[in-house]
């Protein structure tokens, strides 16, 4: 645990709470872990502040509102030093929603979601080999997402 960043128990039990169910208000948080909905607001604050809690997000169910192609792409780059120029470049693109710089086979490693093949075909053909610096990129369709989740952060 960080101990520089000051963070306890309690800190952690919120976090943990929030990650599970983001839409619980402060005082039912409170009562849950018994302290007042004024200390939840309190702490929430801090880790707010500590870069720790970045907003909330809504969990939308996109293939319900036709996004349905969730895909992940391998890039080769030319050199590993083009990474923070590529990944610039990669970052202009909604559709990609994660990009990790990896070990392995890969340089970097992209989750891209599109509304269909064609959406996707025309990311891969029209718009990544424009990049300069991606020598070249493997790409995997996702057939099912089998399950999503987060950490347990509570020990």
């Amino acid at each position: 645990m960080s101990h520089n960043l000051n963070i306890d128990k309690l800190d952690l039990q919120i976090i943990s709470e929030m990650m599970s169910n983001a839409e619980i208000s402060y005082a039912d948080l409170g009562k849950k872990l018994f302290v007042s909905g004024g200390t939840i607001h309190v702490r929430m604050k801090k880790l707010q502040e500590l870069g720790i809690v970045k907003g909330t997000r809504l969990h939308v169910d996109l293939k319900m509102i036709g996004y349905d192609v969730i895909a992940f792409i391998g890039i080769f780059l030319e050199k590993s030093s083009l990474y923070d120029t590529v990944a610039k470049e990669l970052r202009k693109m909604p559709e990609i929603v994660r990009l990790n710089y990896t070990t392995g086979s890969y340089s970097m490693f992209a989750e891209i979601i599109c509304k269909d093949i064609t959406n996707l075909r025309r990311v891969l053909h029209d718009e990544l080999q424009k990049i300069k610096g991606i020598e070249r990129t493997e790409t995997f369709i996702s057939l099912e997402e089998s399950f999503t989740r987060t950490i347990n952060v509570v020990e």
